[in-house]
């Protein structure tokens, strides 16, 4: 993830573990747990815990765990990534609340059938966790296979939203 110097964070409890939200200028631009690998180093970005954004940002989430949110309604700033990993991370978006898909039948959707290790490595470096739902896209088989803050917060997030 590119670090511009004018991103800042704020963390909360959720109840699958520590999270951190960040946000630009432009919009929420991670949403990480903690540990959760491909995660930027925020280590420079100051923490703003009265960020109006990032507020809202972890009120959804709240709501989202509490089983009161669905869509989530935030500005997002996918600049982080590259062009293909922006379209990767705006086709997850289509991805409604319980829905699920396969990382092929992501591909093909997003018309690129022969992408399927470049979607899968562009799902996996998404940098906003459960705002857009990389945890619903399951292997061929509907296995449950990776995701960067661990398969068992998957599966807690597929169940969450009924899809198990």
């Amino acid at each position: 993830m590119k670090k511009p110097i004018d991103i800042v964070t704020a963390t909360f409890d959720s109840p699958l573990g520590r999270m951190r939200v960040a946000a630009s200028p432009q919009g929420v631009c991670g949403v990480w747990f903690e540990g959760q690998r491909h995660q930027a180093d925020a280590s420079a970005w100051p923490t703003v815990a009265d960020h109006p954004l990032l507020q809202q940002a972890t009120a959804q989430l709240t709501q989202y765990f509490a089983g009161q949110r669905r869509p989530f309604e935030l500005p997002l700033d996918l600049s982080a990534g590259t062009p293909f990993q922006q379209t990767v991370w705006r086709a997850l978006q289509s991805l409604a609340f319980g829905q699920t898909c396969s990382y092929g039948a992501l591909s093909a959707q997003m018309g690129r059938p022969t992408a399927v290790r470049a979607l899968s490595g562009a799902v996996a470096r998404n940098p906003l966790s459960i705002v857009v739902p990389c945890h619903r896209v399951l292997g061929v088989d509907g296995a449950l296979t990776g995701y960067a803050g661990g398969l068992d917060r998957k599966a807690a997030l597929l169940k969450l939203e009924g899809a198990l």
